[in-house]
Order: C-alpha cells, then structure tokens, then sequence
C-alpha cells in the first residue's frame, strides 16, 4: 500500500473510533437534561437518579470521546498536508469556531454539572446540562457545515493555486451541511433512545428496580419514536441534497450505470463487482428511482457509465453500506413505535423476548451511524472535495510509507485500548443499580 491509501486507512480508523462516541454524547445530553428537568418540575427523586445514573454513563463516554476527537483534528497536519495547503483558509473556520466556542463551553458547563450538585440551586443545575446538551450540538453543526463544504463546496475562488473563502455567509448556510448536521444529530438521538432502552430492558429482565428502569425505557421509547421518524424525512432531504450537488455518489449508491429518465427502482438488485453492470435486476417500481431522488417522476439520472472512470466511486461497497442504512432506520422506527406501545400499556415484561431484542438492537444503531459515513466518505471518492480537490493530490508529500504505518499502528493500539476501556467502564455502570 502506499502513502495515499495507508494516509486513508488511517484517517478512517481514526474517524471511525471517533465517531463512536460522538452520537452518545449528542443523544444522552438531550436526554439527562430532560431527566433532570423533569426532576426539578415534579419533585420526583426517581428522575434525580435517573439523570445521575444516565448521566454517569454520559460523562464516562464523553471523556473517552475527548481524548479521540483531539488527534482526530492532528491528521490534516500530518498526512493530508495538500489538503491543508490548499483549503486551510475555508476548512479551517469553522473548525476553528467549533474547539473555540462549541467544545470549550460544553468541557466548561460539564465541569459545572458534575460539581455543581450541591453547590447550584436544582433550576440552575437542570440549566447547566441543558448548555452542555446545546454546546453538543453545536459543536457538532460546525464540523458538519466543514464536512458539508467538502461535499459540496461554495463562497470560494481560487487564487494562486489555493482557495480562499469569499463568503462566509455561504459556507455557513450551505443547505449539504445543514441537512448533514440534521441527520447527524437525529441518528446521534435515536442512538441514544436505543442506549437507554437497552440498558433498561437489561434490568428488566434482572427485574431489578423495575419502576425505575420502565420509566427510563418509556422515556428512550418515547423519545426514539419521536426522532426515528424525523430521521426518515432528514435522510429524505439529505438523499435530495445528494442527488443534486453529487451524480457520481448518487449513480454509485444505487448501482446506476446507465443515464434514464423516469429511472425505475428494483426492489432486487445485485452489482457486478468486477464489470460495469447489475448481475441481478428485479421486481422493478416504474419510476420509483427518479421520484426517491429528486421527488420528480420524470427526474433524469445520470448512469456512471457517463463519468470518466476514473470519477466514479466504488460501487459495491456503497451500494451495500446505503441499502443497509436505509433498511435499519425503518427498523428504528417499527422497533420504537412497540417498544412505546409496549411500555404505555406496562406490557414490557410479559414480553421477555421483546426485550432481549431491545438488549441486542442496542448495537444496531452504531453500525447504522458508520454506514452512513461510509456513503459519505467512501461515496465522495475519488474527490476529498468534490469536484475540486482529489484525495491523491491531497496526500502530504513529506511523509513515507514506513511513517504512516508506524503511525496507524499507534492509533490502532491507542485507540483499541480506549474502546476497550470504554466499553468496560459503560458495561460495569450501566449494571450497577442506580444509586
């Protein structure tokens, strides 16, 4: 392997490791905050040890996100020089605004909430895990409007050889970036729902403090339906955004090699991985491809045999990563709407096996979360930023294959060691009683 594609791998092992922590953070924040708040209208001292049993949980996995997320940012420097080079002055922005505003002021309102218990009244208190709950968001919007640049680049021109932002206004109201953050967050909340009615549908089946953790699987149940359903129409609109702004990803998600109008949808469908066709096509919907793509019937879709080769993505493994996305956020919503039916009518435990379900879906929507960057990522190709910069041209030119390998290992023990300490440390409190 090469610079290039060791200076990829390692990026997306970094990513990756990454990104397992950040929707928890983004989803258990809204969600403690509530627990929280409903502690302080009603008096109830159920939800008091609800949002400091599923707040521990928040802060264990937030620490260990830190450490992730700050080497994270150390790759532009070190293996994608060209990439920093040439885009530094657009990209550079808003990450800039995110670790100077967004994340200092959720590290400093955590601070506040974990040490603040007796020290802020509870109104105060309750407001402070709301600050972190937005700062989360926040945080995560300005690395979202960066990544949406990427996708879909705008409010720049080109000057002696670089690009330079000519409006900032652009970069920030780019409708790729938004309908990104959108769907980000919304995987990142229903991600959570599923943490906490997994976790509880583990003590409820050890019939351990079961009003206690029936409330907390009511309140995920409630709160998962709610934004699995959003989810749907934000993947819609991000769906949307794809089909205009990017063809290649487009052709390629969907295994379309040749340009039709009126494109129909196959509801059995397999891609040749070695030629350039569908081995398998089948049970077609007339129409159904250009309506999904562009809500428009009589929508054109360009086929990738009308790109130079050289500009089309890899087919099969975003072919798979979209449908599998797809498949499991309408899991989320069925999987939701009786999970809520269920704990309304205070019927979970005469359905055991429903719960073991909800204990092993736990899991489900972190893979959804990584499938949707691989489409994202994987689906940009060869582009680092579409249709302006190739990732071979992004590459830094100083460093060796020996550097980068050596460097990948690293991160691979470091931060194999981080998710194994993280997933034990989650593990042995979320089976402790709530105190």
């Amino acid at each position: 392997m090469n610079v290039e594609a060791l200076s990829r791998l390692q990026f997306a092992v970094v990513a990756i490791f990454h990104f397992f922590f950040v929707p928890l953070t983004l989803g258990l924040s809204v969600l403690v905050a509530y627990m929280e708040t409903r502690y302080v209208r009603s008096g109830d001292e159920t939800f008091l040890r609800m949002a400091k049993f599923w707040g521990k949980l928040f802060i264990i996995n937030f620490a260990v996100g830190v450490v992730t997320g700050i080497t994270l940012e150390f790759q532009f420097g070190m293996n994608w020089a060209g990439y920093s080079n040439y885009v530094g002055d657009i990209f550079g922005a808003p990450l800039a605004i995110e670790a100077t505003a967004a994340f200092f002021l959720e590290s400093t309102f955590i601070g506040l909430w974990i040490f603040g218990w007796k020290r802020l009244s509870r109104r105060a208190h309750a407001a402070v895990i709301w600050v972190v709950a937005f700062a989360s968001s926040l945080s995560a919007l300005w690395i979202l409007i960066a990544n949406g640049w990427m996708q879909h680049p705008v409010g720049y021109a080109i000057e002696n050889g670089r690009a330079v932002m000519t409006s900032f206004g652009a970069l920030i109201s780019n409708s790729y970036g938004w309908t990104k953050f959108a769907h980000t967050v919304l995987a990142g909340y229903v991600l959570a729902a599923f943490f906490v009615m997994g976790i509880s549908a583990f003590h409820i089946l050890r019939k351990s403090d079961n009003d206690f953790f029936k409330k907390s699987f009511r309140i995920g149940a409630t709160f998962g339906l709610a934004c699995s359903v959003l989810l749907i129409v934000a993947g819609d609109l991000s769906g949307l955004e794809m089909s205009r702004y990017q063809p290649t990803k487009l052709a390629a998600v969907e295994a379309q090699w040749h340009t039709e109008t009126g494109a129909p949808f196959y509801l059995i469908q397999i891609p040749d991985p070695a030629h350039d066709r569908n081995l398998i096509q089948a049970l077609p919907i007339p129409k159904g491809l250009s309506l999904v793509a562009f809500h428009n019937p009589n929508a054109t879709i360009t086929g990738l045999l009308d790109f130079p080769a050289a500009d089309r993505p890899p087919v099969m493994i975003n072919f798979i990563a979209f449908r599998l996305m797809i498949a499991l956020g309408f899991l989320f919503v069925l999987l939701a709407a009786v999970s809520f039916y269920l704990s309304r009518k205070d019927m979970l435990e005469q359905f055991r096996w429903f719960l073991w379900v909800m204990l092993i879906s736990l899991f489900l929507p972190y893979v959804a979360a990584q499938l949707g960057w691989i489409v994202s990522e994987i689906g940009r190709q060869p582009w680092i930023v579409y249709n302006m910069l190739s990732t071979k041209d992004a590459v830094s030119r100083s460093i060796t294959t020996a550097d980068v390998l050596i460097s990948l290992i690293g991160f691979v023990v470091l931060y194999g060691t981080l998710l194994v300490v993280d997933v034990f440390l989650l593990t042995k409190y979320s089976k402790k009683f709530a105190e």
